[in-house]
């Protein structure tokens, strides 16, 4: 698979190293650095485009302006690329307008788009769209993609007596790397810790999703959400291995 990766800035740098490096090797990944600034209104996308790009199958922008997403229609049509995935960790960077529009756009030149928020709530045939709401989609290229980054799923291995983390195996990491960095530091932990943990890791990755308070997100964050997301996955693995705390009547126990 050919892939074109829009980046301007370190968000979209790290993501294409982590790419790069444990992605498949058959995989042949070009980047292009977008310009520095755009207009409030673009009339001409050319004027922003270098005279020619390589050709891809698959574009991903994690271009950090809006600008940018105007710009992938023609850019799809320079490379030929089939499918286009737009990183969404920021709202600023491809407004709920301007997706709209991005869709349309290129639903018209028969090119798939996906546009996850926050970037890994992406799976094999979903996507994030609010915080409670996914949605489907159909491409064997963007599965492809999926299937190693996107929402990060670790595979964890717990000592029952001991109740600790003894290996981490990542099944699919986030697209900037965090889930590596997570499972890492998992390993050795008690359970009783480890969803907390996981959700601290994250942050301290660090994660770059925005932390504007978004109303379609509960009045929540999209690093928040993000942080979430592996919390939920590592939540269930440890739960039968925690120690059962109830109350009884006039006292407690184990």
């Amino acid at each position: 698979m050919k892939i074109l990766a829009l980046v301007s800035g370190e968000y979209g740098n790290r993501h294409v190293r982590n790419i790069t490096k444990h992605g498949p090797i058959s995989w042949e990944i070009n980047t292009w650095q977008t310009p520095g600034f755009f207009p409030p209104f673009i009339d001409d996308p050319i004027d922003f485009l270098p005279p020619e790009l390589p050709p891809a199958d698959l574009i991903l922008s994690f271009a950090e302006h809006k600008g940018a997403a105007e710009l992938l229609p023609e850019i799809a049509r320079m490379t030929n690329a089939q499918a286009v995935l737009v990183a969404v960790d920021d709202e600023l960077w491809l407004p709920r307008g301007l997706d709209q529009q991005l869709h349309g756009w290129l639903e018209n030149i028969q090119v798939a788009c996906v546009t996850p928020k926050p970037l890994c709530s992406l799976t094999e045939s979903t996507y994030g769209v609010t915080r409670h709401q996914t949605k489907e989609y159909h491409n064997p290229l963007i599965a492809e993609f999926a299937h190693y980054f996107g929402k990060p799923e670790l595979d964890l291995e717990i000592d029952p007596e001991t109740r600790t983390i003894f290996a981490a195996e990542v099944t699919r990491d986030a697209v900037c790397g965090c889930a590596r960095f997570v499972a890492e530091g998992l390993v050795g932990l008690s359970v009783d810790e480890a969803e907390e943990k996981a959700g601290l890791l994250h942050h301290h990755y660090p994660c770059l999703a925005s932390m504007q308070k978004l109303p379609h997100f509960d009045h929540d964050t999209l690093m928040h959400v993000s942080g979430q997301i592996l919390k939920n996955n590592v939540g269930p693995q440890v739960k039968p291995f925690k120690n059962a705390k109830t109350f009884k009547p006039g006292k407690y126990s184990e």
